[in-house]
């Protein structure tokens, strides 16, 4: 595949590969399988007493053990099926991909819950082309949620819609003891009425901001959640239970699998002025709340508006 990507947009690759129903099929199940193995893991032998390894951006952002167990075990559940795959993972593992395919793992989405023992965590495996590390040059293939302690598997390949399951028996590898539902993002066509997903940073001044964009937005929505969970939120978006999503700072990890489940689903996922999702901005939602909220959002951003207006 590598030499069908020379010169091309991350975006056209996606579109070539997505004719490859086979490759997508197989980069599908094996999303679910790691996804599944480490979800399992992580809910299974989650100590009573989870030790903070280590701070990531701030004294508030915990590295767990089970969070690097994790992401062990998806890189070599990975390596084993598709050796020539590049890595890339949230707590700092990576290698080049020599097939054109990087799979992009966050271990435990949500890792404040899971230490506190809220159930809204997940594992999310996305396979993707293009290079991860660089908003706008990378598109996903096919991905996978897991959030085990809910027993709730999302998953998708580009082109090929995406499912939602039921995964309740451990052991199970692969999903399959779940009957799947087609996800389809809600019809929302009143912001006002919408219900709202977002998520906070760890670093102080950048929480500040995110505070006066919530303050702004609140009167123009039925209610705002913060579940603590990014991939969950998306993934609750596409199958409609939040009608959408905004948040700054989310990583490739964060994303990657909710992205292409949000618009397998028939939903947009966009960052700032319509560009791809990054750093800086990610929304997700119908095409109607989509825009609703990225104007929202962009008048709440404005210097010359300022928060509250």
């Amino acid at each position: 595949m590598a030499e069908t990507t020379m010169g091309r947009t991350a975006a056209e690759i996606a579109s070539h590969v997505a004719t490859d129903g086979d490759l997508l099929l197989d980069l599908e199940r094996l999303a679910v399988e790691a996804a599944i193995l480490a979800g399992e893991m992580i809910r299974d032998e989650r100590p009573g007493d989870v030790t903070a390894a280590a701070t990531k951006t701030s004294d508030t952002d915990v590295v767990t053990i089970m969070d690097t167990r994790s992401e062990a075990t998806l890189r070599a559940h990975l390596r084993r099926a598709r050796p020539a795959d590049g890595f890339f993972g949230e707590e700092g593992t990576s290698a080049a991909s020599h097939s054109g395919i990087t799979w992009v793992v966050d271990p435990i989405d949500g890792t404040v819950n899971y230490l506190y023992g809220i159930p809204l965590y997940a594992v999310s495996v996305a396979a993707v082309v293009g290079d991860p590390q660089h908003a706008g040059q990378w598109a996903p293939l096919a991905g996978a949620v897991f959030a085990p302690a809910l027993g709730a598997l999302w998953h998708a390949a580009r082109g090929r819609g995406s499912f939602r399951r039921d995964v309740r028996e451990a052991g199970v590898r692969d999903g399959s003891d779940g009957v799947p539902d087609q996800t389809q993002v809600g019809g929302c066509t009143d912001l006002a009425m919408g219900l709202i997903g977002t998520g906070f940073a760890y670093l102080a001044d950048e929480r500040a901001r995110q505070a006066d964009i919530v303050r702004a937005l609140l009167p123009d929505v039925r209610d705002i959640r913060r579940l603590g969970s990014a991939a969950v939120d998306l993934c609750l978006v596409a199958d409609g239970r939040l009608d959408g999503y905004f948040e700054s700072g989310l990583r490739p990890w964060d994303l990657a699998a909710g992205w292409l489940i949000v618009t397998e689903s028939g939903g947009v996922v966009r960052g700032p002025a319509g560009a791809d999702p990054q750093a800086e901005l990610t929304i997700a939602g119908n095409t109607y709340v989509a825009l609703a909220l990225a104007a929202r959002v962009d008048r709440a951003l404005d210097p010359k508006v300022g928060p509250s207006a």
